[in-house]
């Protein structure tokens, strides 16, 4: 998800040449240390370092595979860098997006980028965001690594956009429909990837498991993986399919699942980390994230998608967007290299305790 395309820092957003021209930074200059420098300081420095290294997105020398690689499962290979599609619905994510345009001409542009990881679930819109994904790109074809890998979710529903009332739904049979539904609306012979959206705690969660066991057994999946989960409920599925990846919810400013995290490391589990700009106090004028954004001549966001592939080798940020201006801005991350003291000064800052 891109909190840029939610109005809510439309006050501090720069303006869209600005964007424009941050879009086509890529590795930027190597930022002077921030600890106990001014802003001035740094500025300094920077004209003392020289000039910036760049790379241009129209030139095709950006691209996601900059992020490096990862095989899910062991045997699907993608960027590390992917695009999660929740953004290409309406209004609360409910029912059509305003720019239906715009967003076939975003997920066109997907394999000239690089970016042949693509997330969603039939919950987003409902329906919609698969609806449109299928329309824009099958069959698929023409992507950094061949064929495009779609991951979608199910048992997770929403009854009443406006309160938000999401709830899970967790019974066999239902997420037999939810993944039969997908591969219509997909227009797929088999899902590449497959989340179980939330754990329903009404059942009993090997009763889910072994529901995910029979799907990828029928040829109905290819792969399977958890979203929002604990460790322990990761062991426990693990006892019944192999789980692939973990989407849960993780960025610079909100670590909560460091503990899944680091399971999924030692485990060679892909970890998907769902709203992935959110920076917190970090991107406030003058903030560490802001300083450092600057220094580097780029923008927060971008900050924020090189600060999680630094994090860890198994971690494949989605970041979603409904504007073609910030997914050009967001696959220039991938050319932004942190520096080890970059890094170590802004996790500092957000390490749980």
């Amino acid at each position: 998800m891109d909190i840029r395309d939610n109005h809510l820092d439309e006050k501090n957003a720069p303006d869209l040449a600005r964007r424009r021209l941050l879009a086509a930074v890529g590795a930027g200059i190597a930022a002077a240390p921030l600890m106990g420098m001014s802003a001035s300081s740094i500025a300094q420095n920077l004209t003392n370092a020289g000039k910036a290294t760049t790379a241009s997105l129209n030139g095709g020398k950006t691209s996601a595979s900059q992020a490096g690689e990862f095989l899910i499962g062991g045997d699907l290979r993608v960027s590390r860098l992917g695009y999660g599609g929740l953004q290409l619905t309406g209004p609360h994510k409910w029912g059509e997006p305003e720019r239906r345009e715009e967003a076939i001409q975003i997920l066109r542009r997907l394999p000239q980028l690089g970016v042949d990881f693509i997330d969603t679930a039939d919950a987003y819109g409902p329906f919609v965001s698969e609806e449109i994904i299928s329309e824009a790109l099958v069959p698929y074809q023409g992507f950094t690594h061949g064929k495009a890998i779609i991951a979608t979710k199910g048992g997770f529903v929403r009854p009443d956009p406006f309160t938000d009332p999401w709830v899970e739904l967790g019974n066999p049979d239902y997420l037999q429909q939810c993944v039969r539904m997908s591969l219509r609306r997909l227009k797929l012979e088999r899902i590449d990837l497959w989340h179980l959206h939330r754990v329903d705690p009404k059942l009993p969660q090997t009763q889910q498991y072994e529901a995910i066991h029979s799907f990828i057994d029928k040829g109905l999946i290819r792969h399977a993986g958890l979203s929002e989960v604990t460790v322990e409920q990761i062991k426990a599925a693990r006892k019944i399919f192999p789980v692939a990846t973990v989407q849960n919810h993780y960025n610079l400013s909100f670590r909560k699942h460091e503990a899944v995290l680091n399971y999924c490391e030692d485990n060679g589990i892909a970890f998907i980390p769902w709203f992935p700009l959110a920076n917190g106090d970090l991107t406030k004028p003058g903030g560490p994230g802001d300083t450092l954004a600057k220094a580097r001549g780029v923008t927060p966001a971008q900050i924020a998608i090189a600060w999680l592939l630094k994090r860890s080798p198994v971690m494949l940020p989605i970041p979603g967007t409904s504007r073609l201006t910030h997914l050009e801005e967001n696959v220039a991350a991938a050319s932004i290299k942190l520096t080890d003291r970059e890094f170590e000064q802004l996790d500092r800052l957000t390490r749980p305790s």
